[in-house]
Order: C-alpha cells, then sequence, then structure tokens
C-alpha cells in the first residue's frame, strides 16, 4: 500500500474526527438536560451540525498541522456548557455527564470497525470505494479510542478529572478543582515530553490491537494514514 497525499489525508480523516468532536461534546450535552440541566439545550449545542461546536484552534488549526507534520490527527470541539446547580444531583450527576463524551467516542470507534470490516468483506463489489472505507474506519478508530483514553486521564479540566472530583470528598474535590486553570497547559507539557503517551499508549495499543483483530484490519490500513 502507497503512501497517501495531504488531501488524500484530508478526505480520510475529516469525517472520523468531526464525528468524534462533535458527538463527545453533544454526549455530555445531551445527559446533563436528561439529569436536569438544558443549558446546552437552550444555547443550541445538542445539534449534530459540527459548526455549533467548532473550536478554530482545537477542531482546525491543531488538526490541520498535525497532519501536514506527522499524518497523524487530534484536536477537540468548543466544551458544552453544563451547569452542575441544575442537575438533580450535582456531584453524582456531573461524573454521568463526564463520562458521557469518552464514551460516545468507544462507541463510534465500534462503529468504525463495523464500518471497515464491511468495506473487508465486500471489497470486490465495491472496488475503490473499499479501500477509502477502509482507511476511513482505521481513521476512525485511531481518533475516538485517543479521545476515549486521554480524555479519562484523571487531569481536570479533562473529563476523568471532573469525574474524580465528583468522587473525592467536597475538602479534597476543592483543591483538585483548582489545577483546571492550569489543566491544558499541564497535559501539553505531558504530551511533549512523551510522560503522558508513556502511561496511555500501552492502553491505547490494546484497545485499537482488540478492535482491529476483529475487524481484521491489517496494520499497513495505519501505516497509510501517517
Amino acid at each position: 500500500m502507497q503512501a497517501l497525499s495531504i488531501p488524500q489525508l484530508v478526505a480520510v480523516w475529516a469525517l472520523p474526527v468531526l464525528l468524534a468532536i462533535t458527538l463527545h461534546e453533544v454526549a455530555h450535552g445531551w445527559v446533563a438536560d436528561r439529569l436536569g440541566d438544558g443549558t446546552a439545550r437552550s444555547l443550541g449545542r445538542l445539534s449534530l451540525n459540527p459548526l455549533r461546536h467548532v473550536d478554530p484552534i482545537g477542531t482546525l488549526l491543531v488538526p490541520g498541522v498535525l497532519l501536514a507534520a506527522s499524518g497523524f490527527v487530534f484536536g477537540w470541539a468548543r466544551p458544552v456548557p453544563v451547569n452542575p446547580r441544575n442537575l438533580r444531583h450535582p456531584r453524582r450527576d456531573m461524573a454521568w455527564v463526564a463520562l458521557a463524551g469518552p464514551f460516545a467516542n468507544l462507541v463510534m470507534a465500534l462503529v468504525w470497525v463495523v464500518v471497515a470490516r464491511l468495506a473487508l468483506v465486500y471489497h470486490q463489489p465495491l472496488g475503490d470505494a473499499a479501500l477509502f472505507l477502509v482507511l476511513t474506519g482505521a481513521a476512525g478508530v485511531l481518533i475516538n479510542t485517543v479521545l476515549f483514553v486521554l480524555n479519562l486521564f484523571p487531569l481536570p479540566p479533562l473529563d476523568g478529572g471532573r469525574v474524580l472530583t465528583s468522587l473525592l470528598p467536597p475538602a479534597w474535590a476543592c483543591h483538585v478543582a483548582r489545577i483546571e486553570r492550569f489543566g491544558i497547559l499541564i497535559v501539553v507539557v505531558l504530551l511533549v515530553t512523551g510522560a503522558l503517551g508513556y502511561v496511555l499508549s500501552p492502553i491505547m495499543s490494546l484497545v485499537i490491537g482488540s478492535l482491529s483483530a476483529a475487524a481484521g484490519l491489517p496494520a499497513e490500513a495505519y501505516g497509510m494514514l501517517q
């Protein structure tokens, strides 16, 4: 399999990335709405229209630079606003709201596995479209696994950090919540130094390996995405 050009990479990655970040945020808002906080609904943030969730830096600039530099894509959308005071059980319900996003990514990874598997099974009648669907499925598995595992890391403002503050005693939770203002900077430093990858890569590899085995996805498919 030959390497893809930049336009081909953009075509393969575009839909998985947009769906991954859009449905991640919609899941947060939908669960919050079900648990009593209609803030996201009132602001039109339960829409599946990606334009309502686009962050110029996280959705466009960062993924574009990463794609051009390394062939790997990572990004984020504008966070869906949630008002904990509207939730019926604020501390407990915030944990469910936080978990909704990563688990939406896990479900999407499973859906992309099915897409890739069907493309592999029906590659003869599909022709060239089969390769596109296989690569798009592999991209969907990658981006959604990254978002699933990374967002469960217990550091505010990541979703895992919000779960942690919901589970800790209130006094401890306040101390952890104060980290949030520096959270993104800490995450970037951990990513650049490789420390976060050292911790999370084995988990990501396990998830991706399991899903790939289930779909019969060849390793070459992932190689073409770089």
